[in-house]
C-alpha cells in the first residue's frame, strides 16, 4: 500500500499538535484530539496530546500484530487500556476529560474495513472514479453548541460519541466493510483538512483529485490559505486547526 501523509499543528499553535497518524502494511489510523476550551477543567492531569499518543499506541499494538478482531473491539480495548493508565490520578467521570476522534482502515485481500468516530471522515474512491464518504456527523446535529450542551450530549444516546473514557463509545462508531475490488484510493482526514470540502465548498471528488495529483501538502496549504482569507464570523468553530491528510493507493487485488 502506497501511503502519503501530512500531519501538522495549526499555524497559531506551533509545537502543539493534537493530531496523530499511525500506519502499517495493511492499516492506517488517524486521531484528532479535541482541544479543551479556555477555562474548562478536564479533571485530568494529562494533556489532550497525551491521550492521543496513548490511544494510538494501544491501537497500533494489535494492528501491527495482525489481530483480526473487529475494529470496534480494538478501539474499545484501547480506550479501556488508556483508562487504566490514568484512572488512579484523574477524575475520569468528568465529562470534559480529554477525547479524540478516530478514523481507521484495515485492508485485506477481500475487504476494506473502516471505522469513523466523530468528525474525521474517510473517503473511498473506486476504479470507476465513484467517491464514497464515510462520516460521522452527529456532532453537527446538536441543538446548540454551548459548553454545557456539548458536555451534556458527549458520549450519550442521542448525542455524539468520541474516544475518551467510555469503551462503549467504540461500538457507536460508523463502521463497515467494502469489497476490496471496489476500492482504489482511500483518504483519511481530520476536520482541519476535510474543511476543504465541508467548509470551503469543494466537492469530495475534487478533494481526492487534489490529494492524488498534488499530494497532502498541497491540500493543507490550500486549506490554510482559505482559513487566512475567511471573514471572521463566517464559520462555526476555530479559524485554524491541526490538519492531517492521508492518501492511500491500494495495490491491485491478488
Amino acid at each position: 500500500m502506497d501511503i502519503r501523509s501530512v500531519c501538522e499543528p495549526a499555524p497559531d499553535r506551533v509545537g502543539v499538535n493534537e493530531d496523530l497518524v499511525i500506519a502499517g502494511p495493511d492499516f492506517v489510523v488517524v486521531l484528532d484530539g479535541a482541544t479543551a476550551p479556555a477555562g474548562v477543567e478536564s479533571g485530568c492531569v494529562h494533556s489532550v496530546a497525551w491521550l492521543v499518543a496513548r490511544l494510538g499506541t494501544q491501537l497500533a499494538i494489535p494492528l501491527l500484530g495482525r489481530s483480526r478482531a473487529p475494529l470496534a473491539e480494538l478501539l474499545a480495548d484501547a480506550i479501556l487500556a488508556v483508562r487504566a493508565e490514568h484512572e488512579d490520578t484523574c477524575d475520569l467521570a468528568n465529562p470534559d476529560s480529554p477525547s479524540s476522534t478516530v478514523a481507521m482502515v484495515r485492508i485485506s485481500d477481500e475487504v476494506v474495513e473502516h471505522l469513523v468516530l466523530a468528525d474525521s471522515p474517510i473517503v473511498l474512491r473506486g476504479p470507476d472514479r465513484r467517491v464514497t464518504v464515510l462520516a460521522d456527523n452527529r456532532i453537527d446535529l446538536l441543538p446548540e453548541y454551548t459548553l454545557e450542551s456539548v458536555r451534556r450530549w458527549r458520549n450519550q444516546p442521542g448525542g455524539f460519541w468520541v474516544a475518551s473514557t467510555e469503551p462503549k463509545a467504540a461500538y457507536e462508531a460508523v463502521a463497515g466493510t467494502t469489497e476490496r475490488a471496489a476500492v482504489e484510493v482511500v483518504a483519511l482526514l481530520t476536520d482541519g483538512a476535510s474543511r476543504y470540502s465541508e467548509r470551503y465548498g469543494h466537492s469530495w471528488e475534487d478533494l481526492v483529485e487534489l490529494l492524488e495529483t498534488a499530494g497532502p501538502r498541497e491540500l493543507i496549504d490550500q486549506v490554510r490559505r482559505y482559513d487566512g482569507d475567511a471573514a471572521a464570523g463566517s464559520f462555526l468553530g476555530k479559524r485554524y486547526d491541526d490538519a492531517t491528510a492521508v492518501l492511500c493507493r491500494l495495490p491491485l487485488p491478488r
